[in-house]
């Protein structure tokens, strides 16, 4: 039975059977005498994108990891790094460092920040996740044609609570396994539109970051 630990681009968590390319965290949220999640959805506000294979290390999802032999922090996956991103999280300094210097060197360009403090990132990132962020933000910021039209690669977006990801000018389709074929902004219609990806990370985005996609993107 598939364990509670696979992430959507909203940030929401699931048992889904499809593992993704990346691992991740948000601090220790299981319980891992039952390998269930607590009521709790984070215990930090560092929220981590990680690398699955690491100097050899073997972790078991959900279980005793940390040395004194509790919990350890909870392992999450994501499909991509774009849908790690969209869900609020950043490259970890430990195991992706050279990623996490690429992200927080685009945060600085983008913010004018000559030397940015990582707690000061995830700081603001936790205002706006929508995982984590406080109401009204948490439902997230309505889009019109022309504000879909200038996201940049690597953005994601919602339309009656399905996912799309930006990409050449396209959409692609989000699932758990990978991305659908292209669609074009117009399919959407008159449905509401509301950005997933937060606005910290859009703006790092726009700075030059170059996401990690799934295979199935197509383009």
């Amino acid at each position: 039975m598939p364990l509670q630990n696979r992430v959507d681009p909203f940030g929401e968590i699931h048992a889904v059977a499809a593992r993704g390319m990346f691992t991740g965290n948000r601090g220790v949220i299981h319980d891992p005498g039952t390998k269930t999640l607590t009521t709790r959805r984070w215990t930090t506000k560092a929220w981590l994108i990680c690398r699955c294979e690491f100097k050899g290390v073997r972790r078991e999802p959900m279980g005793r990891n940390a040395r004194t032999g509790n919990a350890g922090w909870t392992e999450l996956f994501f499909l991509d790094e774009v849908t790690a991103l969209a869900a609020g999280h950043r490259p970890c300094f430990y195991c992706r460092r050279e990623k996490a210097k690429e992200f927080a060197g685009s945060y600085a360009d983008a913010f004018a920040i000559a030397e940015p403090k990582v707690m000061d990132i995830d700081a603001q990132l936790h205002r706006e996740r929508l995982a984590s962020a406080p109401k009204p933000a948490a439902t997230g910021m309505l889009l019109e044609q022309e504000a879909i039209a200038a996201l940049p690669d690597g953005a994601m977006i919602a339309a009656n609570r399905d996912a799309f990801a930006v990409k050449g000018g396209s959409l692609l389709p989000w699932t758990f396994e990978g991305y659908g074929a292209a669609v074009s902004r117009q399919t959407l219609g008159y449905a509401k539109v509301t950005l997933l990806t937060p606005p910290t990370t859009l703006a790092v985005l726009r700075a030059g970051y170059r996401v990690v996609w799934h295979p199935t993107n197509g383009l």
